[in-house]
């Protein structure tokens, strides 16, 4: 293994597990397939939080949201708190982010100041004379919107401008509430924010080449997060007659929440859990149109056709560079997303396997066996200690991820036997947390005596829920005592025991 060897971290936004080639034929992704055969693919891995901006703030901390205190989508990751970016920085890499960040809120105040607040978004003068440091990156290159969402600008739109777009406000929505465009975009794709974090990550990495440095990259691509939008040809490579969205099977939904249960209604009430004036993701009809579930799925394998013909350029990149033997690469996705599965769609407060269970591959050629397929638990809070033990150092104490570079070289059979999900998106009205071990997982909801328990061998549609059957009350105490000594010993200490008193 090299003694200080490059990193290249992709991801994706809201990319469902199976929503890659190798897992779903019709879809098109030769250059993830590379990786897969090139590498280790992580049959079970998970997010810490089904949410942006706490997944993405554990990936960089080790931490969990209720630790490191990006609890929601709308909060802010404390800029004073340490990240794998400053540690491996400090060990002499390089370190940058292009493209999405969702470390800051879209709003600020007084004791909460965000660079990406709405309103600071489009100073591109700003943004011209700013690229870092930032979270532990020392260069940035930053996109926060998804499609033709109104929160283009930042070091994205400078792009465009210098490509020679200088209507590029043309193709985006003025105002937040504006109706957007639907499935084809017009905007030319060669001014995509895909072109644009593929072909500055090249740039960030010949950088550090120059510079003589081992680089830590993160390529943060946006897609295929809604809105179901992308230029063409690829909002028309997949036919909606071909696509398989999933599907409400009758009954399942009896045993869960209130709140899932009424997701199926045309106009439900979930004002019992707005505690304040801050929306629940996903509190809303999930009712929708087949033919257009259909469509909206059909542009989604777009999305992703889209996104990995960019990863084929960072991997042509490397390639060419002769960086590829040098590099542990790992490419994955903040969380999960819904594609009609339990009759749900994009994402919210329900932790089925499909938004809570990520797409995860690492490739660093004669460490992790090629073509390998790996079932040990894996979680994103592990990437962090993982990145360090690639470098030689030493993982904080503080950290709550695992270091996992042992199984993914085949030395070790696991490295954890559960993972933890958090998801808060009110104080304590829609409060939750999952506990999955290698069969078995259990949701329990703050101050509520319901939950959810499914056994994942027998039951991995997660149709049946066990969690009120008398005849599993064993099983679920047992698997509530499996939980709460997961909580005891997840807690961290940023120091050293180092005398008796």
């Amino acid at each position: 293994m090299p003694e200080r060897p490059n990193i290249l971290l992709i991801t994706t936004d809201q990319h469902h597990h199976r929503a890659l080639g190798f897992r779903t034929p019709l879809l098109r992704t030769p250059h993830l397939d590379r990786l897969v055969r090139e590498g280790a693919l992580f049959e079970r891995a998970y997010c810490p939080n089904p949410t942006c901006s706490p997944s993405r703030a554990s990936l960089i901390t080790g931490q969990y949201p209720s630790t490191h205190g990006c609890w929601a989508i709308g909060t802010r990751l404390d800029p004073a708190r340490r990240t794998v970016g400053h540690l491996l920085q400090a060990g002499g890499y390089a370190t940058s982010l292009i493209g999405k960040a969702h470390f800051e809120p879209l709003a600020a105040t007084a004791g909460q100041p965000s660079l990406e607040a709405a309103g600071k978004l489009r100073d591109l003068e700003f943004w011209a004379g700013f690229h870092g440091p930032y979270y532990g990156f020392e260069h940035i290159e930053l996109a926060r919107n998804h499609g033709d969402e109104a929160w283009a600008g930042q070091h994205y739109a400078l792009w465009m401008e210098e490509k020679g777009l200088p209507e590029w406000q043309d193709y985006f929505r003025t105002r937040p509430g504006d109706r957007g465009r639907e499935h084809v975009w017009d905007l030319p794709e060669r001014y995509h924010y895909g072109h644009f974090v593929a072909e500055r990550t090249v740039a960030a990495i010949d950088g550090a080449v120059e510079a003589g440095k081992p680089f830590f990259t993160w390529a943060s691509f946006q897609d295929p997060h809604p809105p179901y939008l992308v230029p063409q040809p690829w909002a028309s490579m997949y036919d909606p007659s071909d696509v398989e969205p999933g599907e409400l099977v009758d009954g399942e939904l009896d045993r869960m929440s209130e709140w899932t249960r009424r997701t199926q209604e045309a106009e439900p009430d979930f004002s019992p859990w707005q505690e304040t004036e801050h929306a629940n993701h996903g509190f809303v009809s999930h009712r929708v149109d087949p033919d257009r579930m259909r469509r909206d799925l059909a542009v989604y394998y777009g999305m992703v056709s889209f996104v990995d013909a960019c990863v084929g350029r960072l991997l042509d990149a490397l390639d060419e560079r002769g960086l590829t033997e040098r590099t542990l690469l790992v490419f994955t996705t903040d969380h999960g997303h819904f594609l009609g599965q339990h009759g749900l769609t994009a994402k919210g407060p329900f932790h089925y396997e499909d938004l809570v269970r990520i797409p995860l591959i690492a490739r660093f050629p004669g460490v992790v066996p090629a073509g390998s397929s790996v079932r040990a638990l894996q979680s994103l809070v592990d990437l962090a200690p993982t990145f360090l033990q690639a470098a030689g150092i030493e993982v904080p104490t503080d950290m709550q991820g695992v270091g996992q570079l042992s199984v993914w070289s085949g030395r070790r059979a696991r490295a954890r036997d559960h993972v933890l999900v958090e998801n808060r998106h009110q104080p304590s009205a829609v409060h939750l947390r999952t506990y999955v071990d290698e069969r078995y997982k259990l949701t329990l909801y703050r101050d509520r005596p319901d939950g959810e328990l499914f056994d994942l061998v027998e039951d991995p549609a997660e149709l049946h829920d066990l969690f009120d059957e008398s005849a599993h009350a064993g099983l679920r105490a047992e698997v509530m005592r499996r939980f709460l000594n997961a909580e005891i010993r997840r807690e961290a200490s940023a120091s050293q025991r180092v005398a008796v008193a």
